[in-house]
């Protein structure tokens, strides 16, 4: 299908997915409905960019950024769009508002896909036009550096549409996980949640400070989930494969399973000591400069994660 892409919502997320669909040659549309974000909004991809081409992550910038249109209105940047990238604030009467202005715009065919988190479609797009060709698609952040998408139906979206969305993110370099139906949080958050609760409980009842929980992460299961998933971990950790882990650990990890019941919110008094923890380490006025660290971490991942997957590609060929 021929078009552009239109971004709705211009900030941290949309500017991301701004940079890739920018990235892999598309023409890209931009509207925001705050007149700041719109004006600074190309500086803050060129700054972006730059970065990129420092890890030789892009080859040319300003081709890239001459892809990017920013618009004035909502309907300059949909019409004759072939996908709609809805990445506005996360709360259910803000997506419901601004679908609902999207799905008289759309052309034929068209498809929108939402960036939420965890609210799944159908809390906002029930009663919109076409929403047959509405669906989330969830990134993470920031998605020009990290490639899985969430691709999540409502209950009336069109198959053809799913198909298309996933199409499309193929084609643009990122790497769609099509959750069958809905479930709160899909399947990402779900996964991050467990592995928070645990952070969470295992740091109140004292068992370890707030940097030793994440350093079993950061320099212990991250090395390896960088590059493979919890299945494919426990099938190569036992000598029988997966089934054979199963035997030997599944009563541990039931048992840990039985050992958290009655889960809680986060107290105020345990965010607040967490919080303090974490400003000892990383001061307030910080903390976007380590975003940019983490960020410039991911590119140099992502160098070497390309660079191995062609040394690997040219050693099938030969």
């Amino acid at each position: 299908m021929a078009g552009h892409i239109a971004i709705v919502g211009a900030g941290l997320v949309g500017g991301g997915w701004t940079i890739v669909f920018a990235r892999a040659g598309k023409a890209v549309r931009v509207y925001d409905a705050a007149p700041a974000i719109r004006n600074g909004f190309l500086d803050v991809i060129k700054r972006q960019l730059d970065d990129l081409k420092h890890y030789d992550l892009v080859d040319d910038p300003a081709e890239i950024l001459a892809r990017v249109m920013v618009c004035d209105s909502l309907a300059d940047a949909v019409q004759g769009a072939r996908f709609v990238q809805e990445s506005v604030l996360e709360e259910v009467a803000v997506k419901q508002e601004i679908s609902a202005a999207i799905g008289p715009l759309l052309d034929a065919g068209a498809v929108v896909g939402s960036s939420t988190s965890g609210i799944p479609g159908s809390a906002f797009t029930e009663e919109v036009a076409n929403r047959e060709r509405f669906l989330v698609t969830h990134p993470v952040n920031p998605p020009y550096l990290v490639p899985v998408v969430e691709v999540v139906p409502a209950p009336w979206t069109a198959g053809e549409a799913v198909e298309d969305a996933v199409v499309l993110m193929k084609a643009v370099g990122q790497s769609p996980v099509l959750v069958r139906r809905e479930i709160e949080g899909f399947i990402l958050n779900r996964l991050q949640g467990v592995l928070l609760r645990e952070a969470w409980d295992l740091y109140e009842a004292g068992y370890a400070s707030i940097q030793d929980i994440d350093k079993t992460v950061s320099e212990g299961l991250g090395l390896r989930w960088s590059f493979m998933g919890p299945f494919e971990t426990i099938d190569l950790n036992a000598p029988g494969g997966v089934a054979d882990y199963a035997a030997r650990l599944g009563p541990l990890y039931h048992a840990i399973q039985k050992s958290r019941t009655g889960p809680k919110p986060w107290s105020d008094d345990l965010i607040a000591q967490v919080d303090a923890e974490r400003r000892q380490s990383l001061a307030m006025d910080e903390l976007a400069g380590r975003r940019n660290w983490r960020d410039r971490r991911l590119m140099a991942l992502a160098a070497h994660k390309s660079a191995q997957n062609s040394a690997h590609t040219a050693e099938q060929d030969t």
